[in-house]
This record gives C-alpha cells, sequence and structure tokens, in this order.
C-alpha cells in the first residue's frame, strides 16, 4: 500500500556541481525537493520506487517501460559534462553486476536520495515513456502500491518546458495553463485530475512529468493520502513542481 509520496523535477541543474555558477538559482527548489524527500523517510517504507521518464522498450503488462533497476544501479553526469556518478540506494550484495544505466530523471533521483543521506527502505526504479497512456500509467501505479505493506515513490518529472521565449521548447500560451493545473493537482493530491491531464497536450509542452505523475495516481487509489505544495515556479521557463504526499 501507499502510503507516502514525494513529487520533484528532474532537471540535472538540481544538482550544483552541473550548475556551477548558476547553483543557487535553484536553491528554493533544491531544499524544497529534499523536505519532500524528509516525508518519505518519516513514512518508514518497506520500499522506495523513484519513478521518471525515460527510454522506452517493450515491456510486461501492457506498458512500455525501462526497469526495474535494481539497488545499486548506477548513473552518471558526464552526459552534461560533469564527470559525477551516483547509486540508486545501496546494496549489500558483492555479486552485484551493473545493468543498464539509470536515464537521466532516475540518476537525478538517486543523486537527491543520496543527498538526502537515505538509509532507509531498499530502492528501485522505473521509467516511464513521454507517451504512455494515463490508463497503462494507472495500472503500473496499482502494482507498484501492492508491491510491499508500506511503499513509498519519489515521482521525477517536470511541468511544460515552454513558459517564456527561451524555454527549450520556445514559448507556447497554454502551458501556463496546463502548469497551473498539474500544480493544483498534485500539491492537493487530487488524483482525478492529475488522471484527467491531456497526454496529448502534455506532449506537445514537453510536459514529461504527466506519465510518472499519473502512475502515483493510480498508486494512491484508495491510499488516504492528503498533499502540500512545497514548490511551484519556471525557472528557465520550465515547471518544476515539489510536492509531499503523507
Amino acid at each position: 500500500m501507499l502510503v507516502a509520496a514525494a513529487v520533484c523535477p528532474c532537471p540535472p541543474l538540481l544538482v550544483p556541481e552541473v550548475a556551477a555558477g548558476a547553483a543557487p538559482e535553484l536553491d528554493a527548489a533544491r531544499d524544497a525537493c529534499l523536505d519532500a524527500v524528509g516525508v518519505l523517510a518519516a513514512s518508514r517504507p518497506d520500499l522506495l520506487v523513484v519513478v521518471g521518464p525515460g527510454e522506452t522498450l517493450p515491456g510486461p503488462g501492457g506498458i512500455l517501460s525501462v526497469g526495474p533497476f535494481p539497488p545499486g544501479t548506477r548513473g552518471t553526469f558526464r552526459g552534461v559534462g560533469v564527470d559525477l556518478e551516483v547509486t540508486l540506494g545501496q546494496t549489500s550484495d558483492a555479486a552485484f553486476t551493473p545493468g543498464r544505466p539509470l536515464p537521466q530523471s532516475l540518476t537525478v533521483g538517486a543523486w537527491l536520495l543520496d543527498r538526502a543521506r537515505w538509509t532507509g527502505a531498499p530502492v528501485e526504479g522505473l521509467a516511464l515513456p513521454a507517451t504512455a497512456a494515463a490508463e497503462d500509467c494507472a495500472a503500473a501505479g496499482e502494482v507498484l502500491a501492492r508491491r510491499a505493506e508500506r511503499v513509498a515513490l519519489l515521482v521525477m518529472g517536470d511541468g511544460s518546458a515552454c513558459r517564456t521565449v527561451k524555454a527549450p521548447g520556445y514559448l507556447d500560451e497554454r502551458a501556463a495553463g496546463f502548469d497551473a493545473r498539474a500544480t493544483e493537482a498534485l500539491g492537493s493530491a487530487d488524483l482525478d485530475a492529475i488522471a484527467a491531464l491531456d497526454a496529448t497536450l502534455a506532449h506537445e509542452l514537453q510536459a514529461a512529468g504527466r506519465a510518472p505523475w499519473q502512475l502515483l495516481a493510480g498508486a494512491a487509489r484508495d491510499a488516504g493520502l492528503a498533499g502540500r505544495l512545497l514548490y511551484g515556479d519556471a525557472p528557465y521557463g520550465v515547471g518544476y513542481i515539489v510536492a509531499a504526499w503523507s
């Protein structure tokens, strides 16, 4: 059963070594993410799953996904010019053999957990494609929620990338409204509103968080969780949302 969730954005710029001189500009978002991870730790889960957007491969259950990534899977920020490697949770298995590296979103999630000094439940990762249908995301969330008696989710994903003319997707007048709906829904744990986010519009606005958010909504059905918005803004023209559910 889902007992807690943290919603965080996943830009590599959250990592100070990546942001370099611009790191202070995301201090508020970074601090909010760490506060949200603290809510996960306080829930004392038996299993923590980090969910985010990523590459796609055919998987079971009708949804395209990559994973699960087991504890100890490594991710790197070399792709954004920084020689920094992180590990997803911890593993005590001396015979652990690294497999596929973490996608960017889960690498940022692993960095957050390391920054928060996570020593709690085992950590796994799951990546979803931006094109995953809402009903498939919800079904995957329901499956995750049944994985253990107490499950927590760290849900990585950005809002639209079209809030200003300098944004990665340029300016789209629909972006502010989409982000406002997503922010309100995630901040209040409104499962129906999250499920109703339009997948086509999200894709056009480059809102990579849509699929992970809808997985969260599926996992939270009947869990009775309340939401709290910790951060909502659009630095660099990209919607960043941080929320904690408990």
